[in-house]
Formats: structure tokens, C-alpha cells, sequence
């Protein structure tokens, strides 16, 4: 039996801009899923699933859908990830028929922009590989995670989520290249409306409006040239930057149609209580946002914020995937 964990992750920039080759730059905070790996003695796979999302339910099957009374995208959310992964498994292994018992606990909330599914598919298949007699190199385990999330994503994922996931700490991602980044400690402030946005749609509405309107492709591609700002304000560690270059890509953002009003005013909150800069973070659609703030204020501002069921402060995490 081998337990592995992975951070979740928030995005100082360049969300959905990266599914078309721009930059971005996402980073792991010390929220973390962790999957236990077993195998079984017959080729059957047993999963269990539980806390994918912040109010929780449990999920357990064997192959194939389980038959949950919960929304079906919610559930493929839950399961298709894990399926995937074990697939990966079983191919880096060379096992093709291997049994697995796979139980999974997170405290990232599904679906929320805190890369869940990464979290998720990077420590299944540490796990697994590991459970299985296989040890893999990191590198290896990203590029793993996400064919993993391109599958379930229907070819539309970035390699972002899953290389921050396995790496930890502050990476840059465009296209194929992936690398770390120094940075300095940030002053994370998340915002959680409760609900969640359903990645693919949103990725599928972006590429809409982007073949139908040149200014929608232009604003795609400044998202990336501010995401080359935003690189010289961290490596510089000016957090008064990095907060007014948010500010700007939450405003592309909500340009190309992936904000919400619950977004909007946590936002907003964050900015009325001082923040250096505020902006969604992840799908959009609903779920989190990110502000830089060094105080108290915005996370107090953000529990008296209507739109907002919690905040918190998070931590840069420099760890990435590891064995518990």
C-alpha cells in the first residue's frame, strides 16, 4: 500500500490563454489531494472517492460508471480522472490487467479552479506506479498526468496544472516548455463562492468566440504578453506589480466571457479591502479567486461578502508530489 499526496494550485496568471500556446503561470498551494494505492490479488479496479468536493460525497465502484444520485458532470468529474490515471498506471507499469484498490481524499474542492483534477491524477499515479513495483521520475509522472487530463478534457487541457501539481512551487508553462520559477513568498487570499465551473465548456466557449471575433483572439494573445510582464514582477518580487497585473487579466478574463457575478464581487471585495490585486482563478464559471494581500483585510472582507461561502489564506507550496 503506498499513500501520495499533491498540491492544488491557484494562477497569478495566463489561464485559458495557455490552452493556445501563451504562457502561464500557475502556482501550488498547501492544499493537497492524496491517493493510497493497493493491488489486488484478482484484475479487478475498486475506487473510492471521497471530498472531492468542499461538501463532500463518496463514490465507490468497481469498472465502469457507478450509479450515484448526484449531476452527472459532477460525477465524471469525480471518476474519469481516476480511471484515466490508472490507466496511465498500469501502462507505465506494464500491467495491463493489474488490480488496484484506489482510494482518494482531497481537501482541494472539485471543480473550483484549484486544480483539483491534477492534484489528483499526479498523486494517482505516484501511487500507483509505486504500488505496482514501478518508481517514475517526475518529469515522467507530469507528462503522465496530463495525457491523463487531456483525455477526460476531450484534447482541450494545457500542461500547466499537472507539471505544477508534480513540481510544486511557481512554474511557467507554454506549450511543451515547462519550467520552474523563483518566487517569493506570496501573500495567497482565496475566495470560494461554493459552486463550480465545468472546464470544458468554458475552454469550449472561449475557442467559440475566438474563431468568431479577431478582437477575442487578440485579447487571448494579451493575456499572454501580460503574462510576460508578470514573470519580470516576480522574478523582480514585486508583489505591487504582480497585484495590478492580476487586476488586468481578471479584466481579459471576464472579456472572453469566463467570469461570474459571485466572481466579480469577490473580487471586487478583495480590491475594496486593499489587496494588491484580485482575479479568478482557473475555468471560471464559479469557484475561486486569488488576491495578494500581506493582511487580514481581505480575508475579512471576503467572509462578509455575500457571494463568498469561504476564505482563506494559502501557502505557497515548494514541494509538489510526494509519498506520505
Amino acid at each position: 500500500m503506498v499513500t501520495a499526496s499533491a498540491p492544488g494550485k491557484v494562477y497569478l496568471f495566463g489561464e485559458h490563454a495557455v490552452v493556445y500556446g501563451e504562457p502561464a503561470v500557475p502556482c501550488a498551494i498547501d492544499l493537497r489531494a492524496r491517493v493510497t494505492a493497493e493491488e489486488r490479488s484478482d484484475d479487478r479496479l475498486v475506487v473510492h472517492a471521497r471530498d472531492l468536493k468542499l461538501d463532500g460525497f463518496t463514490v465507490e465502484y468497481g469498472e465502469g460508471s457507478p450509479d450515484v444520485d448526484a449531476e452527472d458532470a459532477l460525477v465524471r468529474a469525480a471518476v474519469g480522472y481516476v480511471d484515466e490515471s490508472v490507466a496511465q498506471v498500469r501502462d507505465a507499469a506494464g500491467r495491463p490487467g493489474a488490480g488496484l484498490e484506489i482510494t482518494v481524499e482531497s481537501d482541494v474542492p472539485l471543480g473550483a479552479g484549484l486544480g483539483s483534477s491534477a492534484a489528483v491524477s499526479v498523486a494517482a499515479i505516484e501511487a500507483g506506479t509505486r504500488a505496482l513495483g514501478t518508481e517514475l521520475d517526475r518529469e515522467e509522472v507530469a507528462d503522465r498526468a496530463y495525457r491523463v487530463e487531456h483525455a477526460v478534457q476531450d484534447g482541450q487541457a494545457s500542461r500547466s496544472d499537472t507539471f505544477c501539481s508534480t513540481m510544486g512551487g511557481a512554474v511557467r508553462v507554454e506549450g511543451d516548455d515547462t519550467r520552474r520559477l523563483d518566487a517569493p513568498d506570496l501573500p495567497f487570499v482565496v475566495g470560494y463562492d461554493g459552486g463550480a465551473g465545468d472546464t470544458g465548456e468554458l475552454v469550449a466557449k472561449v475557442r467559440a468566440l475566438r474563431e468568431d471575433y479577431g478582437f477575442a483572439a487578440d485579447t487571448v494573445a494579451a493575456i499572454g504578453d501580460l503574462v510576460r510582464e508578470g514573470e519580470r514582477a516576480l522574478a523582480e518580487g514585486d508583489v505591487e506589480e504582480l497585484g495590478r497585473l492580476m487586476n488586468f487579466n481578471h479584466g481579459l478574463l471576464s472579456a472572453v466571457g469566463v467570469s461570474s457575478r459571485s466572481l466579480d464581487g469577490m473580487v471586487w471585495a478583495a480590491r475594496g479591502a486593499g489587496a494588491h490585486g484580485a482575479k479568478l482563478t482557473g475555468a471560471g464559471g464559479g469557484g475561486c479567486i486569488v488576491a495578494l494581500d500581506p493582511t487580514d483585510a481581505t480575508e475579512r472582507a471576503l467572509s462578509l461578502t455575500p457571494q463568498c461561502e469561504r476564505a482563506f489564506r494559502a501557502e505557497l507550496d515548494a514541494e509538489g508530489v510526494r509519498v506520505e
